[in-house]
């Protein structure tokens, strides 16, 4: 009888919308804990104290909108991709929704620490990614679908970024958190580009009826190569091996005109009329952008964190925007369009990272606005997300399929 009732129970949250695949749960959390992670972030700023997390609240920011937010959302993203490169069946029913609530724990645990020793807490938080690689190497040896291995190296990383980033907490080390996030940020554009390249193309060839350029070889390699480079040397410092700031600005520099050269063959001059590539667009030329001012900065421009937010909100928070709004619709069965208010959406996105960097880096003199203008930005943005696919997250594909 009981193994019965638990065959029941499993089958019934296999049923459930929710648990069909990872994009739902993940996508859909990741906007309202960013929504949510952002007022908090707000009210900090403005003198009010709405947390006391692990860590304190500036560690709390950097690290949560990295390892909680971003990492969902591509937990989300390749866990779902990942059915579609190995005809597997991903993720899904109660394994699916125990991984969501070990994310779920972590973000508890950190910004509610109720006295519970710093180990535990990172344990918890750091158990998170090697699952989810975990299930894609099971899934990708089996289909020996093995281009797609290039993943599973950039988790194991993003994990040794997480972990040094506790670390530096526990040890009360100020450099060990500020160069394990920088890893953490150039690992996840690590990933902006190898999936980039892989649909961004693609997807404007596709829906605008153009003759697709093909790659070139070269500058396929220099270009994922360079940024390859750059977080292998934000790897080295990350671990006590700085490279010389003018060595590892060249290198940063090589993959900002690289990437800039590999999106201008995309056609996304056409794409002004499509937010959703558009989007996609702007979103990766964040990416050059970011990097070429993390060189100057490395030079003496400004601070490196003024670069550093070309790349987690032009990039990273506008492309995660633009491509869970694509994605959400084409997985549940819908019809990919631009839904009213998406484009203003991400236009919010990219006045955020605007206000942020380089008007930041321009005039510093007016950081209390573009601190303010960019988290109300993000919040509406996200908020424009929730209000347009939360129903359709949590509910069953319009065509009555699985998934």
């Amino acid at each position: 009888m009981p193994s019965s009732s638990s065959s029941l129970s499993s089958t019934t949250l296999a049923r459930l919308p929710v648990a069909r695949l990872a994009f739902r749960p993940f996508f859909l959390l990741a906007a309202l804990f960013s929504v949510l992670a952002m007022v908090v972030w707000f009210a900090f700023w403005h003198g009010d104290i709405l947390l006391r997390p692990h860590g304190g609240l500036v560690w709390w920011h950097q690290h949560e909108m990295i390892f909680g937010f971003a990492t969902a959302v591509v937990a989300g993203f390749l866990l779902t991709a990942v059915q579609n490169w190995t005809g597997q069946r991903s993720l899904h029913g109660a394994p699916l929704l125990g991984l969501v609530a070990l994310w779920l724990a972590a973000r508890l645990l950190i910004a509610f620490p109720a006295g519970l020793p710093g180990w535990l807490i990172a344990t918890v938080d750091v158990a998170f990614l090697p699952v989810v690689g975990i299930v894609m190497a099971r899934l990708v040896i089996a289909a020996r679908r093995w281009r797609n291995l290039i993943f599973l190296p950039a988790l194991a990383l993003l994990t040794l970024a997480n972990l040094t980033m506790h670390l530096g907490v526990l040890d009360g080390d100020a450099l060990l958190i500020r160069q394990s996030a920088y890893l953490a940020v150039l690992l996840i554009t690590l990933l902006m580009v190898v999936v980039g390249g892989r649909v961004i193309a693609m997807f404007t060839a596709n829906r605008l009826g153009l003759t697709r350029k093909p790659p070139i070889a070269t500058l396929e390699y220099v270009s994922l190569g360079s940024v390859m480079a750059v977080v292998v040397a934000q790897l080295l410092a990350t671990l006590g091996a700085a490279l010389p700031a003018p060595l590892l600005a060249a290198l940063m520099g090589l993959a900002a005109l690289t990437n800039g050269v590999r999106l201008a063959r995309w056609g996304g001059l056409h794409s002004w009329r499509e937010p959703l590539l558009w989007g996609l667009h702007l979103s990766y030329a964040f990416i050059p952008v970011g990097l070429a001012m993390w060189a100057l900065a490395l030079l003496g421009a400004f601070r490196v964190d003024v670069a550093v937010h070309a790349l987690t909100i032009g990039g990273m928070g506008t492309m995660m925007l633009s491509m869970m709004a694509r994605v959400s619709l084409g997985h549940t069965a819908r019809p990919i369009r631009t839904l009213p208010g998406i484009g203003v959406a991400l236009g919010l996105m990219v006045a955020a990272a605007l206000l942020r960097s380089p008007v930041l880096a321009l005039f510093p003199q007016i950081t209390h606005w573009t601190y303010n203008l960019g988290i109300i930005f993000w919040c509406l943005a996200y908020g424009v997300f929730l209000f347009h696919y939360t129903v359709p997250l949590l509910s069953s594909r319009a065509d009555g399929q699985d998934g």
